[in-house]
């Protein structure tokens, strides 16, 4: 792994564990066990080194929507339990074993509420997720996929964030999002 890979992970972890206000590059040096003023020469300014961090966390989404991609194969009909059952292991897993890059996320899209160039990155993710579900959810059966994706990422959302700030050990996210599913293609 570079060196600049270890800054944008450690820069992560200092966002998923201590928030935005502690995102410094001393602070990133630190986490990373890198000398100082490393992350300063390959992230100039801290806006920079938040950019560079989106595009790490897109990639690391990508990753995560494409082992949904895979329980769900490429063609035929999806059925709305296989569907919540793909969604609500990866909301185990973003809320556990990755719970330190959602909340990473979420930092960052605070973030981009006052970074116009953060919402830029953040909406052509936003395209693909889109082309990608709306395809599930054509397969699925609803009659308005655009829509009805927009209201799962809310519901998926919500979910996360309730999890990660008041985490309970009995999370299951699975029957929301089957009653969602089943409601979208009665």
């Amino acid at each position: 792994m570079s060196r600049r890979q270890q800054a944008l992970d450690a820069a992560i972890r200092v966002l998923g564990t201590h928030g935005a206000r502690r995102l410094t590059h001393r602070a990133v040096d630190a986490e990373a066990g890198l000398p100082a003023g490393s992350a300063s020469n390959y992230f100039r300014t801290r806006e920079a080194l938040v950019e560079a961090v989106l595009g790490r966390l897109i990639a690391l989404e990508q990753q995560a929507w494409a082992e949904v991609a895979t329980d769900l194969g490429e063609s035929g009909p999806i059925d709305a339990d296989a569907f919540a059952a793909a969604l609500g292991e990866l909301l185990r897993d973003l809320t556990g074993r990755r719970r330190v890059i959602t909340l990473a996320r979420l930092a960052v899209f605070v973030e981009a509420a006052v970074q116009p160039v953060l919402r830029t990155g953040i909406s052509d993710v936003r395209a693909d997720l889109e082309k990608q579900g709306t395809e599930w959810l054509r397969r699925l059966g609803s009659r308005d996929p655009v829509h009805d994706l927009w209201g799962l990422m809310a519901l998926l959302d919500g979910q996360l964030i309730n999890q990660c700030t008041t985490p309970d050990p009995a999370f299951d996210p699975e029957p929301a999002i089957r009653t969602f599913l089943r409601g979208i293609v009665r």
